[in-house]
């Protein structure tokens, strides 16, 4: 199975035994004073799914809800947990898709990846593009029994902020903002300080979607990526690692051999003022 598949395919292969379809999306609104806030996407998903998916709740049990951090991962072993009560086992295929450009079902790709599974795909263009082809929906439940999935932590795919430290002052790794850029210029600010961690560049995690919703074709992706090395260690982070993991989603197509994601990003950055941040 490629890493990321089409509806097409998808609809070939619903009713294969092995395959567990997962709904990753999370509902994002706006309060009072304009500033955007995260809920469980579980309401949309009882309203209509794609049929035989679960819900991989990104604002329940796939993160650690003891964390100050939103987002942040929990154990490899808890989220196995979780995932096998999903339907997932060492023998699955998976396939996600969310309703954000596909942002938030690679969140859970690259954490699928952390913990060493790799069979795993994302729906190209996700729950818009199956609702513009006219695909059937689903308000049912899904039928899928626990399974096993065994926890082969690759702790490297994951970066915490000492080792961003570390990259800014030798400047070995490079670090890869992945927020709109004016947010990377400093021209707006979601998460206390304006601007990015010093010596990071810019690919914009929005700018990898054409107009449809899909992952933009191989070769534009690659040109957005090109002096970048494929065999440096790369960081990417964004304000909660979200966009962060569609970046190393597509350097992974790409190639890219040592990649992680610094999953606390700006919102554990920015609040420590002892650590740097730049507009330059």
């Amino acid at each position: 199975m490629e890493k990321l598949v089409s509806t097409q395919w998808l609809s070939q292969h619903l009713s294969d035994p092995n395959l567990v379809l997962l709904d990753c999306s999370v509902r994002t609104e706006v309060d009072q004073n304009g500033q955007p806030y995260n809920l469980s996407g579980r309401l949309g998903f009882d309203e209509g799914h794609i049929p035989t998916a679960g819900f991989a709740d990104l604002k329940g049990d796939l993160t650690d809800q003891t964390s100050t951090v939103e987002f942040a991962p929990p154990s490899p072993e808890a989220f196995c947990v979780a995932m096998g009560a999903l339907g997932v086992g060492d023998d699955s295929r998976v396939v996600l898709y969310d309703n954000f450009l596909s942002a938030w079902a690679a969140r859970v790709w690259w954490m699928l990846k952390w913990v060493g599974f790799d069979n795993a795909a994302i729906l190209n263009g996700g729950l818009r593009a199956w609702q513009e082809e006219g695909r059937p929906l689903s308000t049912e439940a899904p039928q899928h029994p626990v399974r096993m999935l065994t926890p082969r932590p690759r702790p490297g795919l994951i970066a915490g902020r000492d080792e961003v430290r570390r990259a800014v002052e030798d400047g070995a790794t490079c670090l890869i903002d992945t927020l709109p850029t004016p947010h990377y210029k400093g021209e707006r600010s979601m998460y206390g300080r304006p601007g990015h961690i010093p010596t990071a560049t810019n690919v914009s995690g929005v700018d990898l979607i054409d107009e449809t919703g899909r992952y933009k074709p191989i070769d534009q992706l690659r040109a957005m990526h090109e002096g970048y090395d494929p065999k440096t260690r790369n960081i990417t982070y964004c304000g909660g690692g979200i966009l962060a993991s569609s970046n190393a989603f597509v350097m992974s197509l790409l190639g890219f051999e040592d990649v992680a994601v610094y999953t606390a990003s700006l919102q554990e950055w920015a609040a420590d003022p002892e650590n740097p941040m730049t507009t330059e």
